[in-house]
């Protein structure tokens, strides 16, 4: 889809991934970029440069996708031509709270869905996870790899891509989805368990601590930078492919123990790496997605190498220390 002139809809606007897809957008000749967030999760501090854009706006009626009649009426009074879908319970708060999550992941992504076939969306792009995969039978993982998720919030993905490929096949949804591997980034937050892990890391330099790692270290992933993850939603929107799911990665390895080598590095802080007695049974140990379906058919490759990506998370939370403060607050870390 061209997306010079259009009004596009970001559900999730306000978060990690979703304040940068509207940085990212502002970037091109679009006529209307509308926020439509509950601010749950997502923090109104992160869209404070995207708001200056006049092109700009938070929903003003709300931003539940629970609240169907409030989500159509936004999507139809704003004349909205293409959605991008990242509201979402994360990992951890999914475990806890099962019937929470079915009721976010999926039941509001199908009113996502059913508002835009209602209201003539011509195109619908959808975070899915790489959790749906669950750890790694091959490496790199390829879209086709099975399903091998065991945790509740995979198991909403897993909901989420079926319905998605039922409603193309039913209606004609015009839509892709998008596989993230292990998002980092500025306006980070501690809810996400590998998301939390570098900040978790972060915290214990600033106290002068060393960093520790649950297990031996050897667990490795996919870490993608998040402006990098805005790119990917930009350059699915703009494709003209459709029905596919598509890993959002580098493709590259790194341990847990290499991340904190790195974090180490940059910061300066020399230090020995704690390590400690793995407790999450459901997290997965190994994850590595393939990136060459993304680049071979809607453009997208990973710019940022994992130096430069926490390099530029570092100098953010260097600068926004209050914001930091009030992110750990509201996952309830001291």
């Amino acid at each position: 889809m061209d997306l010079k002139g259009k009004r596009l809809m970001v559900i999730g606007g306000a978060g990690l991934i979703g304040s940068h897809t509207v940085d990212q957008l502002l970037k091109e000749d679009v006529e209307k970029v509308l926020i439509y967030d509950n601010f749950t999760r997502g923090r109104k501090e992160n869209l404070a440069n995207s708001l200056k854009d006049p092109r700009c706006s938070v929903c003003d009626v709300g931003g539940d996708i629970l609240q169907t009649d409030i989500l159509n009426a936004a999507m139809k009074d704003h004349r909205i031509e293409g959605v991008f879908h990242l509201a979402a319970l994360w990992l951890l708060q999914c475990h806890e709270y099962p019937r929470s999550a079915f009721d976010t992941n999926v039941a509001g992504t199908f009113n996502v869905m059913e508002a835009c076939i209602a209201n003539n969306i011509k195109r619908l792009v959808w975070s899915s996870s790489a959790s749906v995969y669950g750890d790694a039978v091959t490496e790199p993982m390829e879209e086709d790899h099975p399903y091998n998720n065991k945790n509740f919030y995979g198991a909403t993905k897993i909901a989420g891509e079926a319905m998605m490929r039922s409603f193309h096949h039913r209606y004609g949804l015009d839509y892709i989805g998008l596989r993230y591997m292990n998002v980092y980034g500025p306006r980070q937050d501690y809810h996400g368990a590998y998301i939390a892990v570098i900040m978790k890391m972060l915290d214990a330099i600033d106290r002068g601590e060393a960093p520790t790692i649950m297990g031996d270290g050897s667990e490795a992933f996919d870490f993608v930078a998040v402006e990098d993850c805005a790119k990917a939603n930009v350059c699915g929107m703009a494709s003209n492919v459709t029905d596919e799911f598509y890993n959002v990665g580098t493709g590259r390895r790194t341990s847990l123990k290499e991340l904190a080598e790195k974090l180490l590095n940059l910061t300066g802080f020399n230090k020995e790496i704690n390590y400690a007695p793995r407790s999450q049974a459901t997290l997965v140990r190994n994850r590595i997605g393939s990136p060459s379906k993304a680049s071979s058919q809607i453009g997208f490759t990973a710019d940022l190498d994992l130096d430069e990506g926490l390099r530029r998370l570092i100098e953010w939370r260097n600068s926004h220390k209050g914001e930091v403060e009030a992110r750990k607050k509201a996952a309830g870390i001291k």
